[in-house]
């Protein structure tokens, strides 16, 4: 394990003038392996090449002056790395105090000295870890560089970018899909590829199998969800030893001292069983001694002590009210039973004092205290404790010389002796039974509870499937509404066709007349919607309701239709532009003026007189041949003229 120790030598986070400078003391498996100076830059360069398991510092203020700050320090920390506050989470104590636990001495004026002692804090587990993210990570996939206004290429540079972002983007997904973790993605669509891809992942940042990229074109952004504030986990969750001190009756009352006679907790209730106090003294701690004020140790408080296999506890005799306020003055007691109960604790924290004090000048730097003290006071030797809690094989302790064999007891103390063992045994008999009735109880409160959970679950995991399939229905319903809705306005626009091609076939059924479809004007747009309204047949005929926008493209157009004439407005054709007659006769298209035919116009259709039409027909065939004759003629004048041109050119050759 490798572990930074940091502290600051001068300057300060605050400071715009003066930055900090830090010690650092690098710690791999207990064992320091180097001491230097670093700058807030130059240490999380460190940090992010070694990649250390712990960076270790007596007060995160000296990393970062808020919250925010502190939030995104540890963004730039790598996955693994730990930022560990060894002087506590919520409530802060000593770097001096923390050490002690561990008999480790620090000096206050020496950086190093602190820097190494949280080091060493830390890799024996103590300390908490700060706690910034949720279980939850967020990465952006986005445009590393702006497209800007750009020149002649703009377009292909921009199309370049955006498929970078989408493959990084891809690439991303992969990894995500491969490591099998939960994610939602939201794209922003752009020319060529995307814009920014956010993946919202339900996993720490430690879990994530991607890193921070940045590239010519896209970058790629891993960042936890931060939380509401900070938060402090003790490295290790293991329970303090107590010195416990017990006043029971009517109103119980419970005192506990920590091995070095700190007060650490006082409580006082009314009716109190054994269970509930066993209860409350678990959530403070570990008892290592359970004692009593009174001699010899009352049942109530002897049941307890079994509870938890502690050392029991009695003072040589009953103390006295003013012996017991001089032990607890000063404490904050609220009433006789908490001072009573805590002037036991204190009484047994006194007895075992001087022993204590042997055991921190034998016991050697980094090893904890109070393991320690709980071994001793349990009948081992310090070397046997040393060994186990340094992984080493124990030391073989020396055995006592043996005891010898009392003497037998006279005839009166033996059966006095059997009857304190019966008495005891039937004691012992009725804690049992306790026990056993309060298992059971408990075994049937958890029997009852596992009920009600697999029962929430069931009606959890019906709800969801319900919600499911209401959900799948509901899309399905309104995709189906969506097509229902296109489709009765489709059906709408065909019946309407429909109804119009009727009222074209009755024209057609009439005697001396011919049906008309009618258009605003020539052009394609409004050929293009006759052909799909109506449809445009052979042999159909065309009414324009004006001439202007006309293109030989359209003209083209509609005699491919193979239309069998275009009814145009005006008397005849020679009021027509003149250019538009010259086109319709090119691709031999009819033309027929309106008044000409006797049209009447209803929407979208007509009628015209059979006789008109067919006249105006004959008018413009005759057109027609007039325009053919005009070209040959002009063709013959044409022919003619290039003969006696070249007749003059050969004259002038050989005259």
């Amino acid at each position: 394990m490798k572990v930074f120790g940091i502290d600051i030598i001068r300057g300060s986070v605050r400071s715009r003038t003066q930055r900090p400078l830090y010690a650092l003391v690098v710690l791999e498996d207990g064992t320091v392996v180097s001491t230097s100076q670093v700058t807030a830059f130059r240490l999380s360069r460190l940090v992010a090449v070694e990649e250390p398991d712990i960076l270790a510092t007596d007060s995160v203020q000296e990393l970062a002056p808020d919250q925010h700050a502190l939030v995104a320090f540890m963004q730039t920390l790598p996955t693994r790395t730990l930022l560990v506050q060894v002087t506590g989470g919520e409530r802060k104590e000593t770097l001096q105090k923390v050490a002690a636990r561990y008999n480790i001495a620090v000096e206050k004026t020496d950086p190093f000295a602190e820097a190494g002692a949280a080091a060493r804090i830390a890799y024996l587990g103590g300390g908490a870890a700060v706690i910034a993210f949720e279980n939850t990570t967020g990465i952006v996939v986005s445009r590393h560089r702006s497209p800007g206004r750009g020149g002649w290429s703009q377009n292909r540079y921009v199309r370049k970018m955006h498929g970078d972002v989408r493959e990084k983007a891809r690439e991303v997904e992969g990894h995500l899909v491969a490591a099998g973790l939960r994610y939602e993605k939201s794209e922003r669509l752009a020319f060529g590829g995307f814009s920014r891809v956010d993946f919202t992942v339900y996993a720490p940042r430690g879990e994530i199998p991607i890193r921070a990229y940045t590239g010519a074109d896209a970058q790629v952004r891993v960042e936890g969800k931060k939380l509401d504030r900070i938060r402090y986990r003790p490295l290790m969750r293991k329970r303090r030893y107590l010195i416990v001190g017990i006043d029971p009756g009517t109103t119980t009352g419970i005192g506990a001292v920590d091995l070095d006679g700190e007060v650490v907790d006082l409580y006082s209730s009314r009716q109190m069983g054994t269970a509930e106090i066993i209860e409350h003294l678990t959530g403070v701690g570990k008892p290592l001694i359970v004692a009593s004020d009174v001699t010899p140790m009352p049942d109530a408080v002897e049941k307890v002590r079994r509870a938890f296999n502690a050392i029991a506890y009695v003072p040589p005799q009953d103390r006295s009210v003013e012996g017991k306020l001089e032990l607890t003055a000063g404490t904050g007691y609220a009433n006789p039973h908490e001072r009573d109960a805590l002037s036991a604790a204190l009484d047994a924290y006194r007895s075992n004092k001087n022993k204590f004090l042997n055991i921190v000048k034998r016991v050697p730097p980094g090893f904890d205290l109070d393991e320690v003290r709980a071994g001793v006071l349990r009948g081992r030797s310090i070397e046997a404790v040393l060994a186990d809690l340094s992984g080493r094989p124990p030391v073989p302790e020396k055995k006592p010389p043996a005891e010898e064999v009392p003497p037998v007891p006279e005839k009166g103390e033996r059966e006095e002796r059997l009857l304190q063992l019966e008495r005891t045994a039937k004691r012992l008999k009725e804690f049992v039974q306790e026990l056993e009735e309060g298992l059971a109880e408990k075994d049937r409160e958890i029997a009852r509870l596992n009920r009600q959970i697999r029962r929430e679950r069931s009606d959890r995991g019906r709800d969801l499937q319900r919600d499911t399939e209401i959900t799948k229905r509901d899309a399905i319903i309104k995709n189906l509404k969506k097509l229902l809705r296109k489709e009765e306005k489709r059906n709408k626009s065909l019946m309407k066709r429909i109804e119009r091609m009727k009222r074209v076939e009755e024209l057609q059924i009439g005697e001396g007349q011919v049906p008309v479809k009618v258009i605003a004007s020539l052009t394609h747009d409004a050929v293009g919607g006759l052909a799909a309204d109506l449809g445009i047949d052979e042999g159909d005929v065309i009414s324009v309701g004006t001439t202007g926008g006309w293109g030989r493209s359209v003209v083209r157009e509609v005699a491919a239709l193979q239309v069998a004439a275009v009814v145009v407005p005006g008397a005849s054709v020679e009021e027509q532009d003149q250019h538009l007659v010259a086109a319709a006769l090119a691709a031999s298209l009819p033309l027929v003026p309106a008044s000409a035919i006797g049209l009447v116009v209803q929407g979208k259709i007509g009628v015209a007189d059979e006789g008109c039409f067919a006249v105006a027909l004959e008018t413009w065939n005759t057109l027609v041949a007039e325009n053919e004759k005009r070209k040959k003629a002009a063709m013959l004048n044409q022919v003619f003229k290039e003969y006696r041109t070249e007749r003059e050119k050969e004259v002038r050759k050989h005259g």
